[in-house]
């Protein structure tokens, strides 16, 4: 059994949460307050200096952090995860748009409005993030043209990676219904019989 520290309301956490339920592997979940700075406490610490989670540390005691890191090593020979290196490289190439061009907006964007209560010394900030969040929506969009899930006809890491803050999105004020591929897809993997609720 893998141990799991994290956030429920975290996007970056359910992942780990969501992987574990689609491959069937036992966990114990380990609730992590932000907000009191348990990720600064020593003990945290001496397992992930830096300070955040998700943290996954495994049965034999490694330890491993980074969600999209930590989804890709409990999906490791499963079909999850593609062995072709090309269909490979397509979901770590999903996984790094998803940190650098959609995360930074809708995971923000959805942080300042649902947690923060769009206050008013945050508002321009509030209305960037929605210009970001919706150009990596309308990319994921015209992907979803073509293929089932982002990579293949399968569901893979990079889905799970994406479907955790794209399927909240509406928190952070963007409508997914401008986005039909995206919806659709977000429905297909609502309908995965494994599937858990954020």
């Amino acid at each position: 059994m893998v141990k799991i520290y994290g956030d429920k309301k975290s996007g970056n956490c359910y992942k780990v949460q969501l992987t574990c339920e689609l491959l069937r592997i036992s966990y114990e979940w380990i609730d992590v307050d932000i907000l009191a700075k348990e990720t600064q406490s020593e003990a945290f610490l001496a397992l992930n200096p830096n300070g955040k989670i998700p943290l996954l540390v495994t049965a034999d005691e490694k330890v491993l952090s980074e969600s999209n890191a930590i989804i890709n090593f409990l999906a490791t020979d499963s079909h999850l995860l593609p062995n072709d290196p090309y269909l490979l490289s397509l979901v770590q190439q999903w996984q790094f748009f998803e940190q650098y061009s959609h995360e930074p907006y809708i995971a923000v964007a959805r942080f300042i409005n649902k947690y923060l209560g769009l206050p008013e010394n945050r508002k321009a900030e509030y209305v960037e993030k929605q210009i970001g969040g919706n150009k990596a929506l309308r990319i994921m969009n015209e992907q979803l043209k073509k293929t089932e899930y982002l990579v293949s006809s399968s569901l893979t890491t990079a889905d799970i990676t994406l479907f955790a803050y794209t399927h909240v999105a509406h928190e952070g004020g963007f409508t997914l219904e401008n986005y039909e591929y995206v919806s659709a897809w977000c429905e297909r993997i609502k309908q995965h019989p494994l599937y858990i609720k954020m």
